[in-house]
């Protein structure tokens, strides 16, 4: 008798452990905040979605001396002009794709909208889009692989980083 009570409740207390498992836990890590804005006049800065100083007009801002955030792991960027990318619409939610570009190279990338509307978007976006971001940097086109795991926001991406790169005019 007392072993099948012992039996018993270990059952159900790995029963209690089993259910009241996550299995996916919150990220804390952020790639981006909201889309960017504009305003002001003078050195532009560019980073984490914003962009204060300089001048704005068809999505395109262009400024003295600044530097690029990497709020999504493009790097840094010297100076140069921005441009937007088209805000795409996908499965998990929008993208959206900013390049920087100087001396007819892409010099930085973010990426101020992104799906994030849960903890599982979030983590995923974390790993995906700096290596999205490097990988433009390097290739200097759209031309670049999927990230495994994160197959519709690398669409998305690609899509409104062909934006931006039509936008610049580059090859």
């Amino acid at each position: 008798m007392r072993r099948i009570t012992l039996w018993l409740l270990s059952t159900l207390a790995a029963v209690v452990l089993l259910f009241s498992y996550r299995t996916s836990l919150g990220s804390t890590a952020t790639v981006a905040t909201g889309p960017g804005s504009a305003s002001g006049s003078g050195s532009g800065t560019t980073g984490n979605g914003t962009t204060s100083g300089g001048t704005t007009s068809g999505g395109v801002t262009s400024g003295g001396s600044g530097t690029g955030g990497d709020n999504t792991g493009g790097g840094a960027a010297t100076g140069g002009t921005t441009y937007n990318g088209s805000v795409v619409p996908t499965r998990w939610g929008d993208i959206q794709v900013i390049i920087t570009v100087a001396g007819g190279k892409i010099t930085g990338v973010t990426v101020p909208v992104y799906p994030d509307g849960n903890g599982k978007d979030r983590q995923i976006n974390a790993r995906a889009l700096p290596i999205l971001n490097q990988a433009v940097v390097a290739a200097q086109s759209a031309d670049i692989d999927t990230v495994s795991g994160a197959t519709v926001t690398s669409d998305g991406y690609k899509e409104s980083l062909q934006a931006a790169i039509d936008a610049a005019h580059l090859s």
